[in-house]
């Protein structure tokens, strides 16, 4: 099965996937990202304002991107 490496961007930071994870297919990545994104978002709420863009970017084993999903969290005062 080939693998596969989820970098992790939160707009500050980048996260470099050096283990990566098998999937079956680049389609099972993309699911595998898409799925990833919002368990990041709930643990890293911003907490020094309230935007913040997290970004997971899908890498091959030779280290080309191959797909990018991106889940923003934005809070807005309605006072």
């Amino acid at each position: 099965m080939p693998r596969y490496y989820f970098d992790i961007h939160d707009g500050a930071d980048i996260q470099r996937d050096v283990q990566g994870l098998e999937c079956a297919s680049v389609a099972a990545a993309t699911v595998e990202a898409k799925r990833v994104l919002p368990a990041i978002a709930a643990d890293e709420v911003p907490r020094d304002g309230d935007h913040r863009n997290y970004t997971v970017v899908v890498r091959d084993a030779a280290g080309a991107p191959l797909y990018t999903a991106c889940l923003s969290f934005v809070g807005t005062w309605l006072n």
